[in-house]
């Protein structure tokens, strides 16, 4: 058991929000935001700071059979598992199940407004969606008014992201992941190609390869 000590004491980023500690072993420094279940932060992402100001740097928990290490590459451990059963809506209330969308390659990225690598790898996934490789999903786990997704997207010129709303974070729990960004790529059949956990340059010429093995 891991005792918090006075909260008086404590860096004010911690007493945000409490933190649920798993039974897993304490792995890496990754290249992310921790959400807040299954994670320890060490100096992540602040909610209520301006994400350009914050550190990217967590440490999170992780099966110890982990395969890839946040930004790293993609992790194909979970290669041909179909996209998951859930449905998400914008804040106009339009619905979105995510089964629907096999029939092309498929790229679904969870994002936060908080998460400060989130926010800079944002422009190079509206440079994909403008490509047409494959179509670009975003999904946000903010929680909260469901309009400020919609008004940030907007206010950074993102046109091509659609505002899609998860705020109980049920495609992270899905994906058992306590880092964002995180980014599942999946085929035309709907099945899971890899993982990427991390920021990433989504236009550059090494992840075009990547998305090739969509098919």
């Amino acid at each position: 058991m891991i005792a918090e000590g006075p909260s008086a004491k404590r860096p004010p980023h911690i007493a945000l929000e409490p933190v649920l500690l798993i039974s897993r072993s304490l792995t890496s420094l990754v290249l992310g935001c921790s959400l807040p279940f299954g994670v320890l932060a060490l100096g992540g992402c602040d909610r209520q700071a301006d994400p350009s100001a914050q550190g990217a740097t967590t440490a999170a928990t992780a099966p110890a059979t982990a395969a890839a290490q946040p930004g790293k590459g993609p992790d194909h451990t979970n290669a041909g598992t179909p996209l998951p059963n859930l449905s998400f809506t914008d804040p106009t209330g339009r619905e979105l199940a995510l089964e629907s969308l096999a029939g092309r390659p498929v790229l679904i990225n969870l994002w936060a407004t908080w998460c400060a690598p989130c926010v800079k790898e944002l422009p190079t996934l509206e440079a994909l969606a403008g490509s047409g490789a494959v179509r670009v999903v975003t999904v946000s786990q903010d929680s909260g008014d469901p309009a400020k997704v919609a008004a940030f997207l907007k206010d950074k010129g993102l046109k091509r992201l659609q505002p899609w709303l998860d705020p109980n974070n049920d495609l992270a729990f899905h994906y058992n992941g306590g880092t964002l960004p995180m980014t599942v790529l999946y085929d035309s059949e709907g099945k899971e190609v890899w993982r990427f956990t991390g920021e990433n340059d989504w236009s550059s010429p090494e992840t075009r390869a990547l998305l090739a093995e969509a098919g």
